[in-house]
């Protein structure tokens, strides 16, 4: 399980590329200006955020399912511009994952909640906290982390577990309702590991 557990700090001396981001690097970053840089995608995932919360809040699926699948995307675009780019920073490294919790966070609060249990949702969030929380406290001892392979898996499951509840209410298939729900339960165990792994 080492590469589920890896979180030294990347920088752009020892960058590594994933799988991911050798695709990007041939099908969509190069279409990306330089001038672009992975902070500003960072941002406008932050930016996205209360546009996601906004359709969900009034049930627009068509709009919602498109917006949060292109929001979550940027998750990949900006790390894989940083280490193809060789544009690693720091404040991106805090920012990044950051903007990933809010995400997956305030959507969880809203919708899992009413979709499928208050328990569900209050387990992933606490987790994303305790991450966030552990994270902080090591920097706080001068130890700066990248996020390991357990909370990508573990966001990769959040925002598919979240996209098939947004497919139920579009085709009115109820099981992708609970596959969704499942997805999210299995994210636990990622979390779980991540927290242990990088966050204390």
């Amino acid at each position: 399980m080492g590469w589920l557990t890896r979180h030294a700090f990347m920088t752009n001396e020892n960058v590594e590329l994933y799988v991911q981001d050798r695709i990007l690097a041939k099908i969509l970053l190069p279409f990306i200006p330089h001038w672009i840089k992975p902070n500003h995608v960072t941002i406008l995932r932050l930016f996205l955020i209360p546009f996601n919360i906004y359709f969900l809040f009034i049930e627009r699926w068509d709009i919602l399912i498109p917006l949060f699948v292109f929001t979550a995307l940027t998750d990949m675009i900006d790390g894989a511009m940083a280490r193809v780019r060789k544009q690693i920073t720091l404040w991106g490294a805090i920012l990044d994952p950051t903007a990933d919790k809010l995400l997956i966070a305030s959507v969880v609060g809203i919708f899992v909640v009413r979709e499928i249990h208050h328990l569900l949702a209050f387990t992933i969030i606490l987790l994303e906290i305790l991450i966030v929380l552990g994270g902080y406290m090591r920097r706080r001892r001068g130890e700066y982390i990248c996020a390991n392979g357990a909370g990508k898996i573990k966001m990769v499951l959040q925002v598919f577990g979240i996209g098939f509840m947004f497919l139920a209410k579009i085709t009115g298939i109820i099981g992708f309702t609970w596959f969704g729900g499942g997805l999210l339960g299995i994210s636990i165990i990622f979390a779980i590991i991540s927290l242990v792994t990088y966050g204390i």
